[in-house]
């Protein structure tokens, strides 16, 4: 049987043979571009946008609600987003958007893990309590500890999600958070009521 070096040898020959290069030929360099002039935006050329009509344009789109829990620093740290989304697969990684002016968000940095609370109908008012600057936003919220980070896991929503802080990337006035998903679940009971939603300013369900 012949082996690699001489099957390599014997289409070597054949190309010769039939007059075809053995060897590619080096391509011509491409001709350089002109570099484009570089200076500042002006003024004159920013989007004249409203920071009211953005935030009601895209009011329309209708999302989840979360809250994202952390065991923080000193003590648990929680604020409701709803923010989220899946972000991959293969790895299982989620992602959430963050205030940059957010005073929560490095008590949950400094963790390194947090977990996503999926929120369901009739928990507005959960809700709104994370929804708050400061304050113990945990008082009298019910929740036991997720199973990989310890980050507390509230009681009764439809789905967790435990997950590590896999990277932090800034995006305008927000901070763009991707999670890598350690532990999840869901409980069928309070899935069956359906989710809350947010629509225009106002919390929504969904009815099928």
């Amino acid at each position: 049987m012949m082996g690699h070096a001489g099957m390599a040898a014997a289409a070597v020959r054949y190309l010769r043979s039939v007059g075809a290069p053995t060897t590619a030929a080096a391509p011509s360099p491409a001709p350089a571009l002109p570099r484009p002039a570089l200076r500042a935006v002006r003024e004159d050329e920013r989007a004249p946008l409203d920071p009211a009509e953005f935030r009601s344009v895209l009011g329309h789109f209708a999302s989840g609600v979360t809250v994202i829990t952390s065991p923080g620093e000193p003590g648990p740290a929680g604020f409701a987003c709803q923010s989220f989304a899946s972000l991959s697969l293969d790895p299982p990684l989620v992602t959430f958007m963050v205030a940059r002016t957010s005073t929560t968000w490095p008590r949950i940095a400094r963790t390194g893990v947090f977990c996503v609370n999926i929120l369901g109908a009739g928990q507005g008012d959960l809700c709104r309590g994370f929804a708050v600057s400061g304050g113990d936003k945990f008082a009298g919220v019910a929740h036991e500890a997720a199973p990989v980070t310890g980050s507390p896991r509230l009681a009764d929503v439809p789905a967790w999600i435990d997950c590590t802080v896999q990277a932090v990337h800034t995006g305008g006035d927000h901070l763009i958070v991707v999670g890598r998903v350690e532990a999840l679940g869901t409980d069928p009971a309070a899935a069956g009521n359906g989710p809350l939603l947010f629509h225009r300013g106002a919390f929504g369900h969904f009815h099928p």
